[in-house]
């Protein structure tokens, strides 16, 4: 199976309704697009996100049509992560940005229980009502309250591969990961190490453990870890990582063995597999969707030097999407905010980063041409096609002291599991009481 034929498999398999049909509001901008006719001159909008590089060049672009529709003028706010901090920081100066962009689904409730968001207009809960899932507006939503537009979304149940060392070693596409085991060893016998790791970087063992816990253990057993229902040290959590080990604990399998997967940061993890010809440092790289703007600096075409398949599935559960993305909230209810958050739920607005590549919308009304290549296209079809069967990043979901801190909780507990795939009882105590210390933390405030 080809991997556009498999993604294509992937989205059909999780479609569960309201996946809805493309194209169908993704008409010419004209005057009854979001932001047309509508007339804010003289007013400015700041707008603050950690992006930075392409992303930020990209998202100007977006702003740009913006201004152009409505006259506004507005200013990119460069803002550094966690970006609730940096919110704080303006608030308490008295200065805070009109619309930010919240990159986890805890920051907009941190957010909305210090009350710092304010809801959106009838325009945009219009535009929300036509173009996205149930599923990726209850994320923008807290209590009942909508607060935030997921404008930018990531697929992260995706293996990229180097299509050469698999042609030269005579290997496919695995489907299972059983199959994906045996395809690692064919890979190293034929010379080349099949895996590359960026276990530097914490976030992205916790993507590992993420797909492979929500294919083993199911979609319910994975709400109630992210919420902390169950703990850490619950049967399903040591199956799952003992499903890992059975790939971290092969060095031989692993680019640079152990030792080299914990020093090799994200953005080599997907280079590396990309550099080379067909012996690179590495021959498959897991990661989202947004791997393809590192794959971009190497000199690998997408759809023919790097190809993709679907994470695999684990024992008899079904195919993982695990989804991240960044969402769009106002902090000041002004006339322009509100504008923007409803240009930013539009396929007109999601069209344009599009075309960029690098990028991918839950709008099911972005129609799939938009995209730059068949890769990016089937990928896309995959997310949307999920309807609601898919699950927002875990450690996305969590306080972040837990989640989503470099060399501390589940990051740093994972990284010890990499180089020790042996003791599964002690990391997962290690996660239990790191996880309890940061709920208790996190109800307090």
């Amino acid at each position: 199976m080809t991997a556009l034929t498999a993604l294509t498999a992937l989205a059909l398999a999780a479609c569960g309704g309201g996946g809805g049909g493309a194209g169908e509001a993704d008409k010419d901008p004209g005057s009854a697009s979001p932001g047309s006719g509508t007339s804010l001159k003289g007013e400015k909008i700041e707008v603050a996100a950690v992006w930075t590089g392409p992303e930020q060049e990209n998202f100007t672009k977006v702003l740009k049509e913006f201004e152009k529709r409505t006259g506004a003028t507005v200013t990119f706010v460069p803002a550094q992560d966690p970006i609730v901090n940096f919110l704080g920081t303006k608030i308490a100066g008295g200065s805070p940005p009109d619309v930010a962009m919240l990159p986890q689904v805890g920051a907009i409730q941190q957010a909305a229980a210090q009350k710092w968001l304010k809801p959106v207009g009838p325009e945009t809960e219009a535009q929300l009502a036509a173009n996205y899932s149930p599923g990726w507006r209850n994320l923008g939503a807290v209590d009942g309250t909508q607060y935030g537009v997921y404008f930018k979304a990531a697929n992260k149940s995706l293996v990229w591969y180097n299509t050469a060392v698999f042609e030269n070693a005579g290997a496919t596409e695995p489907k299972t990961w059983k199959e994906f085991l045996t395809t690692a060893e064919t890979i190293s016998a034929s010379g080349v190490t099949p895996v590359s790791v960026g276990g530097a970087d914490g976030w992205t063992l916790t993507d590992w453990f993420e797909n492979v816990y929500l294919s083993q253990a199911g979609p319910a057993k994975y709400d109630q870890l992210a919420k902390h229902e169950i703990k850490w040290t619950d049967p399903s959590v040591a199956a799952a990582l003992t499903t890992l080990a059975e790939l971290f604990g092969k060095p031989a399998l692993l680019a640079g063995g152990t030792s080299g997967a914990l020093q090799t940061e994200y953005p080599v993890s997907v280079t590396q597999t990309f550099t080379g010809g067909d012996q690179p440092k590495g021959a498959m790289v897991f990661e989202g969707d947004f791997a393809a703007v590192n794959i971009a600096q190497t000199k690998a075409k997408i759809g023919t030097d790097a190809k993709v398949f679907p994470f695999p599935v684990v024992g008899g559960g079904t195919a993982p999407v695990v989804t991240a993305g960044d969402a769009a909230v106002a902090l000041k209810d002004t006339k322009g905010a509100q504008a923007l958050l409803a240009f930013l739920a539009s396929p007109d607005a999601a069209r344009i980063w599009a075309a960029e590549g690098g990028f991918l919308s839950p709008n099911k009304n972005l129609d799939p041409a938009a995209y730059p290549n068949d890769v990016q296209r089937e990928i896309a079809k995959a997310l949307v096609g999920a309807g609601d069967d898919f699950r927002f990043d875990m450690s996305d979901q969590m306080p972040q002291s837990f989640g989503g801190t470099p060399g501390k909780g589940e990051w740093k507990a994972l990284q010890d599991f990499l180089k020790n795939p042996k003791d599964v009882a002690g990391t997962q105590a290690r996660l239990e009481a790191d996880a309890a210390k940061a709920y208790r933390t996190a109800a307090k405030s």
